[in-house]
């Protein structure tokens, strides 16, 4: 795919946020291993997801990209998926009938088990330890043996990311995404306030409008109702395990990293001229781009231009986390440049990391007002300067967790010790992703009342 590139061409080159094993044989060792084993995604079905993302850059179609922001060991179970994944259906089935338009959902699932950290070392009571870096390299617990870095764990991130897999395509493909069971998709804890009766009024509508269907003739076991497309993605950040997994792909003769359908670089490491970006410069998997009120444009111009040079539609999704206060002041630059040079890309936003506070209590925590507020003006900033806001990407879980302050259940600084589970970030909870969800689809709707006028005025005129 690219000139002057192998899997390994980023070794040569200066990294940022790599934990220090002690053990190289070791290392090597299970980094040959992890070569040999089978991939965990298809070249064809990261192909697949580029498309759809495409569709999202012309405006077609709307990008819902949601889960944990850290995968655990500790918390991987069968039931914890499923709800994660129920919620994104519920989430899609809003958008979808808002925006009468196709929604691509992307879970932060699978792999997501590497977190970058702003220092190397932390320290408790006098201690200095290594910072936690996610359960693919170390242990959260605060004494030697656990922050460690361990090679061990990236065989453990594989294994449960497969089990992942396994469950996520049976759930999407196997009848549990069936359109004509929405109203056993409820979660218990979601059976009060506002957001759960929102949904409740859609999944009457839509046993109406699938009533309607049968009766007019349309097959109620068509596979478009009983089945749907769901992709995985995580941030590349530990390379030694995104190249142990990068393949070529047999029909087209280009390398992918079969670790996840989409991958993305974050902040601290989107940096030209060094490994993270010379890595996914190669690969042919659709990518993502953290962007922040820091980053400077025109190095933002020349990385975009070293991943996609050919400017595909669908290869590059930016994923913009500034914050409820100032987004108003940075997005529109990032916009305004991106658009003068004629660049090709999905525009996503991230909520979330942006109004990250630490409460009185020493939890940190995202207000949910901050959250929403972020979302009503990404989308007011690119109604007004004549841009799709095509995504959103949050962390989020179907678990009842106290994480994050705010949403209907009212959760105060002083509930977030009730159910406060998260290994790192905090993360809406299944009620709070819903509101989210019909926020979003509100202003969805609001573009398509919009784009209707304007084809009307344009075909009257």
């Amino acid at each position: 795919m690219s000139t002057n590139w192998s899997p390994d061409s980023w070794r040569s080159m200066p990294i940022r946020q790599v934990p220090t094993y002690p053990d190289a044989n070791k290392l090597a060792e299970v980094e040959a291993e992890l070569s040999e084993l089978p991939p965990l995604v298809f070249a064809g079905e990261a192909r697949r997801l580029k498309s759809q993302l495409g569709d999202v850059a012309a405006g077609k179609a709307f990008l819902l990209q949601g889960g944990d922001c850290a995968e655990s060991f500790a918390e991987f179970h069968a039931d914890k998926i499923r709800d994660t994944f129920r919620v994104l259906l519920q989430m899609s089935v809003a958008l979808t009938f808002a925006a009468s338009c196709p929604i691509v959902k992307v879970g932060r699932m699978a792999g997501q088990y590497a977190k970058p950290r702003s220092s190397d070392s932390e320290t408790k009571d006098g201690v200095i330890l290594p910072s936690y870096r996610g359960d693919i390299i170390n242990g959260i617990n605060f004494d030697e043996k656990s922050r460690i870095p361990d090679p061990e764990r990236m065989i453990k991130a594989y294994n449960q990311s497969a089990s992942t897999l396994n469950l996520l395509r049976a759930f999407a493909q196997g009848g549990y995404a069936n359109l004509q069971q929405v109203h056993k998709w409820n979660l218990e804890f979601v059976g009060t306030g506002e957001a759960f009766e929102k949904y409740q009024d859609l999944a009457d509508r839509i046993d109406e409008a699938l009533s309607f269907m049968e009766a007019c003739g349309i097959n109620p076991n068509s596979k478009a109702l009983h089945s749907t497309d769901f992709y995985v993605s995580h941030e590349a950040l530990l390379l030694r395990y995104e190249e142990a997994l990068t393949r070529v792909d047999s029909t087209t003769g280009d390398w992918y990293d079969t670790s996840g359908h989409l991958l993305w670089i974050g902040d601290r490491t989107r940096i030209k001229g060094e490994a993270h970006v010379e890595f996914l410069r190669g690969i042919g998997n659709p990518l993502g781009l953290k962007v922040g009120p820091t980053t400077n444009l025109d190095e933002l111009i020349e990385i975009i231009d070293v991943l996609n040079p050919n400017d595909e539609a669908g290869r590059i999704t930016l994923i913009c986390r500034m914050g409820a206060g100032i987004i108003e002041d940075k997005l529109p630059p990032v916009i305004k440049r991106i658009e003068e040079e004629g660049r090709t890309v999905v525009w996503s936003s991230d909520p979330m990391h942006g109004n990250t506070i630490t409460a009185v209590n020493g939890f940190k925590t995202r207000p949910f007002e901050d959250v929403l507020a972020e979302i009503r003006r990404f989308f007011r900033i690119h109604r007004s300067m004549g841009t799709y806001a095509g995504g959103v990407h949050f962390g989020m879980t179907g678990q009842d967790v106290t994480e994050c302050t705010g949403g209907a259940e009212a959760i105060t600084e002083e509930k977030l010790a009730d159910r406060y589970r998260t290994h790192c970030d905090p993360r809406l909870n299944a009620s709070q992703s819903l509101e989210l969800a019909f926020l979003i689809a509100e202003s969805l709707k609001e573009e398509r009342v919009e784009r209707a006028k304007e084809l009307k005025a344009a075909a009257s005129s």
